[in-house]
């Protein structure tokens, strides 16, 4: 039997993070090489990036245990499919991306056909579940990591890594931004992206900037919408008499570089603020038995991601009941009142971006993956 010389990967991502990661990965492999057929399980994004969605990834966007449960038949279902289709298809290689609960057993389904597996934008296991490096070790050929020091700790637990860069480095449009100064006193406020989250940080946010604006009568507040959370849940927890301006999700970078300061969610959120040379007090709420189990589980010094690339406080953390409207405020207001405070940030900062690297992470994974891919021999026989 020849060698076939057309080749397949398959792209699996279980969630709309990972359809926008998944696309971008899509377009990098395609424009690396144009044959290359591509395949897997995502959504729009990567449909219209060139991707042949054999499954929907509305079948694993599950939230809440209740839902988990009752959506298993189903998710066994799809594992079994997916292994049909690895048999059917014989991809040359299988990327999956995120979605740990889904792609670890898609990653065990492939490796027992002997296809290669790569995992792009790792889920945090050197938060929690450390156990799961043995399984990154057992079925994955390597690891594309997009946090700086994710390298070093697989490579010191035995697992092929390699820093590829942040993707949030090619969304962020940094260069057209570069002209853009803070102005005196504007504060940006990123409760986050989901609901409970809002609705557990803005009214302690809004409540903090009142607090800001007595001491800061020309301060103003930027209250920044995330992309799909209703602007009504925003207008709802802020208080009518104090102003502010929400801001459109096209416009959130343009109004966080305006800003002197941030009060911004744990999450993604910081990071940007980060990237963006923005000092941000960071807050964070969960129900006290998460809270307590979390403490059990998570084993790091910090919480938020500028912090733990860093190696130390660089942005403030308030959790739980510290996590206090007052608390909250005397933070920010020190950057507010103290030019060299913001200054020594904004210096640590400055030391990150270049700890994080250039754009052009979804270029680097599939120059690895196609790399790979050329190591083991042309084609499928």
């Amino acid at each position: 039997m020849t060698a076939r010389t057309d080749r397949l990967i398959w792209i699996s991502a279980g969630e709309a993070s990972g359809d926008m990661h998944g696309a971008l990965l899509a377009k990098s492999l395609k424009a690396l090489d144009p044959d290359l057929r591509l395949a897997g399980m995502g959504g729009p994004a990567m449909g219209e990036a060139g991707c042949e969605l054999v499954f929907s990834m509305d079948l694993v966007s599950m939230m809440g245990g209740t839902e988990v449960v009752s959506g298993l038949p189903r998710i066994i279902r799809l594992l079994s499919e997916t292994r049909k289709a690895f048999g059917r298809l014989k991809p040359d290689a299988v990327v999956v991306i995120d979605c740990p609960e889904v792609n670890f057993r898609v990653a065990r389904s492939a490796h027992g056909l002997g296809i290669p597996v790569h995992y792009y934008v790792c889920p945090q296991i050197w938060a929690w579940r450390k156990g799961r490096v043995r399984l990154l070790k057992r079925y994955f050929r390597k690891v594309l990591c997009i946090l700086p020091f994710e390298k070093d700790f697989y490579a010191q637990r035995g697992v092929a890594a390699e820093y590829v860069g942040n993707p949030l480095l090619d969304q962020l449009p940094l260069a057209e931004l570069e002209s853009v100064a803070p102005e005196p006193d504007r504060v940006a406020v990123l409760p986050g992206s989901r609901k409970k989250e809002v609705r557990a940080l803005l009214p302690d946010f809004a409540a903090a900037a009142r607090i800001i604006a007595l001491s800061r009568p020309r301060a103003r507040f930027s209250l920044i919408r995330a992309p799909g959370l209703d602007r009504g849940l925003l207008e709802g927890l802020w208080p009518r008499d104090l102003a502010v301006e929400i801001i459109e999700p096209e416009g959130r970078y343009r109004a966080m570089k305006r800003s002197r300061a941030a009060l911004a969610a744990s999450g993604t959120v910081a990071l940007e603020c980060a990237l963006l040379g923005l000092p941000a007090v960071v807050a964070y709420r969960l129900s006290p038995l998460t809270f307590f189990l979390a403490r059990l589980a998570v084993r790091i010094p910090f919480v938020s991601l500028p912090n733990l690339i860093l190696n130390q406080e660089a942005f403030p953390e308030l959790l739980q009941d510290e996590a206090r409207p007052e608390n909250i405020a005397a933070k920010a207001l020190v950057w507010l009142e103290q030019a060299e405070a913001a200054e020594a940030v904004r210096r640590d900062l400055d030391r990150l971006r270049r700890m994080v690297g250039e754009p052009g992470a979804a270029d680097r994974a599939a120059k690895a993956i196609l790399q790979d891919l050329s190591a083991r021999g042309p084609g499928r026989t």
